[in-house]
């Protein structure tokens, strides 16, 4: 149980000379709270890595490589990207491939040579590609030979692309003009540092494509304050949780975590929150060719993984796996999970599969840099459906239609504001000014916070259904459907009906080797909600349901495919 306040801890933590000092500086005019001792700039953050020294730092199949090597690979290709490639302060360095450890020293070195990292989607097409590759004026792109072969296609068509760097594996074939990995690499020097940019904390660090479902995708402009700023709230909400407990934070003794990479570098959650948390905190990372669940459990007992997590479906189907009572799953530590909204089941599950290890749900968006609020330990048990409280140098707020704040308890738009909100979009500013006004980003999530300030999230606004002039959030249905035993995936969607406007649908996916029929899931959402939130109809969906990178179901593709395309639109 607490002991202390969250307001308590806050308090005692952020107090003036503590190692969670907040300072308010101003921020293009608007004044911010920020991390007083937050690390200014990503090569800051690399240089400071290079004090874990030999504990390895990346883990995949046979490779093991330290801290060492990896800043060592990563300042070398800085300098090789500024003296071969002429790159420069501001320039844009593209990574176009799977999570792979080239991946890691292709985003540190961009970095160190003072340029602004494009992480790109590796499920795009080559039209796709193409298309973020000119958006952002990507002088250098760092491509696996999969994404460079998509890319090859459209050469004729980016004339601002000068190189392309191949990360080959053996027998993989590399575009006819494009450079092999290793021979622009070399031999590592065994003596170097970092090369000398002028680069402040303000500046341009990295711009990440959001998984819009409409339009072309847009480039959210982060600086180095904003990724920076990140880490620090995640080890914050750490130290208050042992702070509020009573723990020692030094008490667990001098074993080096691990963490198991489930999602993508290229999304903000695999980069901000764990490729760039466990640089800093000296972490093990431990990368997979793919996501499996089975291979995921064989990393956990090999790896001694400590921590572990994703989107929730990816947590529910290590649960839901065969070998996970067989797998020593002894080392895990901690279970976080976000991206897509989280059943308030799945708590109940790791805290009854993982006895005391805690359970954390966080909330965050490409345009907050990933973490904004975080709900974990004690109160996460306690308040299940909840993102948790925004962290100290994050503000929050839940607005009507006219931008004023509602009462506690009411639902309205979320709106965030602090160091980790990006600057705007690339090259958008109709889109930015949509989004962006003082300081505040408009997420479009629709929310509402209780009297301890803690976040729910009750539905995208675009996915709120209005069934005969009642509103309908879908998340509130599929929590329900998710505590049916025989579920394992649930999404809500609209289904076209002349008079009501909406009737709700429900797709789901099985759990293996259960069963459930239409009747009976309508019979468990009606136990549960009013009779207009029931499904009308349900789909059972034999695979599992389609989602992109960020993890969030595609219920546009679901909509189309099951309801058909002209009635969906």
């Amino acid at each position: 149980m607490s002991t202390m306040s969250i307001a308590e801890a806050d308090a005692q933590l952020t107090a003036a000379g503590q190692m969670f000092e907040m300072d308010e500086v101003v921020i293009r005019g608007v004044p911010t709270r920020v991390w007083k001792n937050c690390p200014a700039t990503l090569a800051d953050i690399l240089t400071l890595s290079r004090g874990h020294a030999d504990k390895t730092f990346i883990v995949y199949g046979d490779q093991r490589i330290t801290f060492e090597e990896h800043f060592r690979a990563c300042a070398h290709f800085a300098h090789v990207l500024r003296d071969r490639f002429g790159v420069r302060e501001g320039d844009r360095v593209a990574i176009a491939m799977r999570n792979l450890p080239e991946w890691s020293v292709a985003f540190w070195g961009a970095s160190a040579a003072g340029a602004v990292v494009v992480p790109l989607n590796a499920w795009w097409t080559g039209e796709e590609l193409q298309y973020g590759l000119s958006d952002s004026g990507t002088k250098v792109l760092v491509a696996d030979a999969d994404r460079a072969g998509r890319v090859a296609e459209h050469l004729a068509e980016l004339p601002d692309l000068e190189q392309t760097i191949v990360v080959a594996s053996k027998g993989d074939a590399r575009p006819e003009g494009m450079l092999a990995w290793e021979d622009v690499l070399g031999e590592l020097p065994e003596t170097i540092d970092v090369p000398e940019v002028t680069v402040a904390t303000d500046d341009d660090a990295t711009i990440f494509y959001t998984s819009g479902t409409t339009g072309r995708p847009k480039g959210a402009l982060g600086t180095h304050r904003n990724i920076c700023t990140n880490p620090i709230s995640l080890f914050f909400v750490n130290v208050r949780n042992a702070t509020r407990t009573g723990v020692d934070v030094l008490a667990g003794g001098t074993d080096q975590n691990s963490y198991l990479l489930s999602v993508p570098l290229f999304h903000a959650t695999g980069c901000h929150s764990i490729l760039v948390a466990n640089i800093l905190a000296g972490g093990k990372l431990v990368m997979m060719y793919r996501w499996d669940a089975g291979p995921a459990l064989a990393l956990i007992e090999r790896e001694r993984v400590t921590t572990f997590g994703g989107v929730p479906t990816m947590v529910m189907q290590v649960l839901d796996h065969p070998d996970f009572a067989t797998t020593d799953t002894s080392s895990i530590k901690g279970v976080g999970y976000g991206g897509a909204p989280a059943p308030p089941e799945l708590v109940r599950r790791v805290q009854e599969h993982f006895g005391s290890t805690p359970a954390s749900n966080g909330y965050g968006l490409t345009e907050t840099s990933s973490l904004s609020t975080m709900n974990s330990g004690a109160d996460y048990l306690a308040k299940p459906d909840s993102v948790g409280p925004p962290v100290p140098v994050v503000t929050v707020k839940v607005v009507d239609p006219d931008g004023n704040e509602v009462a506690t308890g009411d639902t309205g738009e979320l709106w965030i504001k602090g160091p980790n909100v990006v600057k705007g979009y690339w090259n958008r500013p109709d889109a930015t000014a949509e989004s962006f006004s003082d300081g505040w980003l408009h997420t479009g999530d629709v929310a509402r916070r209780d009297e301890e300030g803690f976040v729910y999230i009750v539905d995208r606004a675009k996915d709120m259904l209005i069934r005969g002039g009642e509103n309908v959030y879908c998340v509130e249905i599929e929590s329900v459907l998710y505590e049916h035993p025989a579920v394992a995936e649930a999404a809500v969607i609209g289904i076209p009906h002349a008079v009501l406007g909406e009737e709700v649908g429900a797709v789901v996916h099985l759990r293996r080797g259960m069963s459930a029929t239409e009747a009976d899931l309508q019979q468990h959402v009606g136990a549960h909600l009013a009779g207009f939130k029931v499904p009308v109809k349900v789909w059972f969906y034999e695979d599992e349901l389609p989602r992109n990178p960020a993890g969030k179901v595609m219920k546009r593709d679901l909509r189309d495919e099951l309801v058909g395309s002209a009635q969906a639109r």
